[in-house]
């Protein structure tokens, strides 16, 4: 994708002819050329030849400068006394909207937060509506947004107050270091979208390396995503199984990298993107099925909704959709512990190979696979089928071996996640690796061997397996969610861990890129979500799924978010996560994020300063009891993990103060905890 349409100085520009100029842009544009876009160009140019004259500044104009992980294109940039201005010229338009707003913001932010060369400079977002009255536009002063990192709150123009608005900014900034216009345009442009932003780049036909922040090391995503593609060539070429696991921080990139591998193969040998987390493939395959309607209805063509969601269902799919189809070719009643096809359930032609159609498999949140224990009680329950035999891994394993020719699989694992009962991590799909599958070539991350995974015991459990191959580049240690706090997992992981003094420390590290902030007053928390997000940045209320007692703040957990348009709707729609009314779980959650988040604390999870622990609660009925299972401290240890993980620049934590007349609600069971927080040198407000 072209860079820009046209790039000259200021100099150049104002002596250039109009159809020129047009005719320059017009042969890099790669739609057609519309009257009504030539239209827009003409005014556009006409302005900015007024305007640019009698400024009488030199400096460079950019018609058409990409923003790559929106896939959009900035109208106009003009570089002037180092100083960047972005133009959105809304041609005709005599008001200002507020999606037109958020549009030219996002552009400043992008730019400062992700394009190498702007992020040391001051960004100035101007919305041009041209035939707007002058009592509508901005002074041109402006003002630094809250961030005070340059970047300044959009400013209003229309035709003839853009020439005035120009002169108080360079009046107002110092001059800035000169800008290299050919450097800045070329600049290295290094994002990191969000999972949402990412799966829509690349269904669209980016290529990961366009969307992803690349670091030095070789632990990140485009490093990991060709290791898996040559092992699934080297498998097909071989005529073998293989059996990838990828390991990461929360927030490095696991999932993008399952769907990158995904598309990619479609391109050419079947492949599946598949994930047991509901909410995740819902939202995703909501938002890929809206831009495959709005980038068809763009080029002319018509798409249903419909349509489009059949198209991303094709490698995109709810895991149990996979196992039932499964489990419908299975002979039955089972006997002897062993799985059979049934002839009769599958043609003829299928005897031979009764896998699925995909010979490659990507199994997100491979540690939350069910045990036998679960997985053949809720068979049994819930299909009728009996004495089931296997682990819902070892099952999967096993659907994917019916392939007579080769397979690969590749696990998407999150250590210390998993946050369901029933929920074995990732030893049972190395158990029924060694029992089961000893000819399968087993890849692994050198971290797999960690306590997160398995409790540390993955080394021992493949001791004995002589197909495994220990490959770095299967872990992604480098947060991308988190772009402003890189090591915002290992903050969590003290602050969980109570180890108070290392928390505290790399909290000193990240405060001023990535704020956490501590309040005890559910408003005040909104507020400040609200005056942090810029642009169509989103916000939202997260809670645990065992926080029974937050009802008196307007908050109850038995109400279900309906988790699509919470993360896709604008401000305008009630269940928008926006409108700060819903709340999310770590079951809406896990395996999506926010900009900004305010986790609302409750006593089932609380800090004893007594013995320097934490106590583990449900509530029942009218009090709150003590969790005794160390599986159920686990899953509600791992619930707060992901909680804390889930916004990519910062979050608010609010702590109710309780209240000393409602003995489900005392301070006791919320001043501790507040306290712990306080302690760790998070800021109040």
């Amino acid at each position: 994708m072209q860079r820009f349409y046209y790039s000259e100085s200021i100099h150049h520009f104002l002596s250039q002819d109009v159809e020129n100029i047009l005719g320059s842009m017009s042969a890099i544009n790669e739609f057609d050329l519309t009257l009504e876009q030539r239209g827009a160009w003409l005014d556009e140019i006409t302005i900015l030849k007024e305007t640019l004259s009698r400024l009488g500044k030199g400096g460079q104009i950019i018609f058409e400068y990409t923003i790559p992980r929106l896939g959009k294109r900035v109208d106009v940039v003009l570089l002037l006394e180092g100083i960047i201005f972005t133009l959105e010229f809304k041609a005709g338009a005599n008001e200002f909207l507020v999606n037109d707003k958020e549009q030219v913001w996002d552009y400043a932010l992008d730019l400062k937060n992700f394009h190498e060369e702007s992020r040391d400079r001051v960004i100035v977002p101007i919305l041009v509506a041209t035939e707007a009255p002058d009592k509508i536009c901005s002074s041109g002063t402006g003002r630094f947004s809250f961030y005070n990192d340059r970047v300044y709150e959009p400013i209003f123009s229309n035709a003839t107050t853009l020439l005035p608005l120009l002169n108080n900014i360079l009046e107002k900034e110092a001059i800035q270091p000169p800008l290299d216009a050919h450097e800045w345009a070329v600049s290295r442009y290094s994002p990191t979208p969000t999972i949402i932003q990412a799966a829509s780049a690349l269904y669209m036909n980016h290529s990961v390396e366009d969307i992803t922040k690349h670091e030095a090391d070789k632990a990140g995503i485009d490093s990991c995503t060709s290791l898996i593609l040559d092992i699934i060539r080297e498998s097909k070429e071989k005529h073998q199984k293989s059996i990838c696991f990828v390991t990461g921080v929360p927030g490095a990139g696991k999932t993008l990298v399952g769907l990158n591998v995904a598309i990619q193969q479609e391109q050419g040998d079947l492949a599946v993107y598949l994930s047991g987390n509901g909410p995740l493939v819902k939202v995703l395959t909501e938002a890929l099925a809206r831009d495959k309607v709005k980038k068809e209805k763009s080029a002319g063509r018509k798409c249903t909704k419909t349509e489009a969601e059949r198209q991303v269902s094709r490698f995109i799919q709810i895991i149990h959709r996979y196992r039932d189809n499964m489990l419908a070719k299975l002979k039955v009643p089972i006997r002897g512990g062993s799985l059979e096809i049934d002839p009769a359930k599958i043609s003829k032609n299928a005897l031979s190979n009764a896998a699925e159609v995909e010979n490659v498999a990507i199994f997100d949140e491979a540690q939350r696979m069910w045990d036998m224990r679960h997985l053949s009680g809720w068979l049994a329950r819930k299909k009728g089928l009996a004495d089931f035999p296997m682990s819902e891994g070892e099952f999967l394993i096993w659907s994917l071996d019916q392939h007579k020719d080769w397979a690969t699989i590749v696990c998407l694992v999150g250590g210390g996640q998993e946050i369901n009962s029933g929920e074995g991590g990732i030893g049972l799909w190395i158990e029924a690796l060694n029992e089961t599958f000893p000819d399968w070539q087993v890849y692994i991350s050198d971290r797999l061997t960690d306590k997160e995974y398995a409790e540390g015991n993955v080394s021992s459990l493949l001791a004995g397996n002589p197909h495994v191959h220990m490959e770095s580049n299967l872990h992604l240690a480098v947060s991308q969610r988190s772009y402003r706090a890189e090591t915002l997992s290992l903050f969590v992981h003290q602050l969980l861990d109570l180890d108070v003094s290392a928390a505290r420390k790399t909290y000193d590290e990240i405060r001023e890129r990535y704020p956490i902030v501590l309040t005890r007053n559910l408003d005040k928390a909104k507020d400040w979500l609200r005056a942090h997000a810029r642009g169509s940045e989103r916000y939202g209320m997260l809670v645990s799924s065992k926080a029974f007692r937050l009802k008196p703040l307007a908050i109850d957990i038995r109400t279900q978010a309906d988790i699509v348009p919470w993360f896709l709707n604008p401000i305008t729609d009630i269940r928008s996560s926006l409108f700060l009314e819903d709340v999310a779980t770590e079951f809406d959650i896990q395996g999506l994020e926010l900009d900004w988040t305010c986790l609302v604390w409750d006593g089932d999870f609380r800090y004893d300063s007594a013995r320097h622990g934490w106590q583990h609660s449900y509530f029942r009925s009218d009090r709150w009891q003590n969790i005794n299972m160390a599986e159920g401290r686990a899953y509600q240890l791992n619930a707060y993990r992901v909680l804390l993980t889930r916004a990519r620049q910062g979050m608010v934590i609010c702590i109710p103060e309780g209240n000393p007349s409602d003995v489900t609600r005392l301070p006791e069971f919320y001043d501790p905890t507040y306290d712990y927080f306080k302690g760790l040198g998070l800021d109040l407000i």
